[in-house]
C-alpha cells in the first residue's frame, strides 16, 4: 500500500439541472408518475441541482474542475443545454467543460455538431446507446444504432470537428462497440460508468468482464469508472473493489479516470463515500498512477488545460 491520494481532483462526469425549465423528460416523467427507472426510485434527485449543490457535495474532495455531461435535455430544444451552462457562474471550476447531446442520426445532426463545436467549452458529444429489451431499463429508443450508416456519418463529422465521443452502453453491446471503435481509429471514445455492469448474475458479470477485456485493448478508448453503485445498490468496499480492479486491469491508470456521476450516484452513496472507495482501492498504486486516475487522464482527455497539480493554488478548489 502506498498512501491515499490527496492531490487535486478533476471530476469528469456529473450533471446539473433546473427542473423549473422543464427540459428533462426523464425527470419530469418520474415527477409525474413516481415510476422507477433502472436506478430505482428517482425521488431523492427530483430537485434542482446547481453549482452550489455540487460544491456542497464535493466540498471535502479537493475537486478543482469538472466536466458536465449532458443530462437528458430534451432533443426538442437543441443547443439549449450548452447555452444554459454558459450562463452559469463556472468560475469555481464546476462545468469547466461540457459533453453535449446531439442525436447523431438526426436530420439536423451536422449543423448541431458544428454549432456545439464552435463553443470552446464543448469538448465532446454523448448520444446514449444503452438499449435493453425491457423498455424501463433502456436509454436508447432502438438497438443496433452503432451500425447505422446515418449515425456513423454523424460520428465521423463529430470526429472531424475534434470532439470526443462519450460511449454509454450495456455489456451485451460490447462486441458491437468493439467493431465501432476499431472502425473509427481517429475518434477518441470514452466508455461511461465502467461499461455498466448492470446484470449482477454470474453470467452477467462474466459477460461484462470479457467484454471490457476485449474492448480495453483499443488505444482510442478511455474509461470512466463512475456510478458503480447504481448497479450494486447494497455495495460495500469489498463488493466494489473487484469491479474497479478489473477496470484498471483492462485499461490501466493512464487510460482510466474516476468520476462521480452526481447527483445520480447520490441515490445510493454520498459523494464522500464514492471517493473514499476510489481512494482506498487506488492506494495500492503508485502516486503517479493515482494522479492519472484522479486528475491527469481527465485533464488530457477533455482538454481542460489545468497546470500540474504542484502549480495549482489552493484557492482554486471548488
Amino acid at each position: 500500500m502506498t498512501e491515499l491520494y490527496d492531490g487535486p481532483v478533476i471530476d469528469p462526469h456529473h450533471h446539473l439541472w433546473d427542473l423549473s425549465l422543464q427540459r428533462h423528460p426523464w425527470l419530469q416523467k418520474a415527477q409525474a408518475s413516481g415510476e422507477e427507472m433502472v436506478f430505482g426510485s428517482l425521488a431523492p434527485i427530483l430537485r434542482d441541482y446547481g453549482i452550489d449543490d455540487y460544491r456542497a457535495d464535493a466540498a471535502r474532495q479537493n475537486v478543482v474542475a469538472t466536466v458536465h455531461v449532458e443530462a437528458g435535455w430534451s432533443v426538442a430544444y437543441p443547443l439549449e443545454e450548452s447555452r444554459w451552462l454558459d450562463g452559469l457562474d463556472c468560475s469555481s471550476g464546476v462545468a469547466r467543460r461540457y459533453i453535449a447531446r446531439v442525436p447523431l442520426d438526426g436530420s439536423d445532426a451536422m449543423r448541431l455538431l458544428e454549432a456545439e463545436a464552435e463553443n470552446p467549452n464543448v469538448v465532446g458529444i454523448r448520444d446514449i446507446l444503452s438499449w435493453h429489451p425491457d423498455a424501463a431499463k433502456s436509454f436508447a429508443l432502438r438497438p443496433n444504432r452503432m451500425g447505422d450508416p446515418a449515425w456513423r456519418a454523424g460520428l465521423a463529422h463529430a470526429t472531424q470537428l475534434g470532439l470526443v465521443f462519450d460511449l454509454m452502453l450495456y455489456p451485451w453491446q460490447m462486441s458491437e462497440a468493439l467493431e465501432l471503435v476499431r472502425a473509427f481509429p481517429q475518434t477518441l471514445f470514452v466508455l461511461n460508468h465502467g461499461g455498466s455492469p448492470a446484470d449482477r448474475t454470474e453470467d452477467g458479470m462474466a459477460l461484462w468482464r470479457s467484454g471490457l477485456r476485449a474492448i480495453g485493448s483499443e488505444p482510442n478508448l478511455r474509461l470512466k469508472i463512475s456510478d458503480l453503485v447504481a448497479y450494486d445498490n447494497e455495495w460495500t468496499l469489498e463488493s466494489l473493489r473487484p469491479v474497479i480492479e478489473h477496470c484498471l486491469d483492462c485499461f490501466g491508470p493512464s487510460r482510466a479516470m474516476f468520476a462521480s456521476d452526481f447527483p445520480v450516484a447520490g441515490l445510493h452513496a454520498s459523494f464522500d463515500e464514492v471517493y473514499q472507495v476510489f481512494r482506498t482501492v487506488a492506494s495500492q498504486l503508485s502516486l503517479d498512477e493515482q494522479r492519472a486516475l484522479f486528475f491527469a487522464t481527465a485533464n488530457d482527455t477533455y482538454r481542460l488545460g489545468i497546470a500540474d497539480p504542484a502549480e495549482i493554488r489552493s484557492g482554486c478548489h471548488v
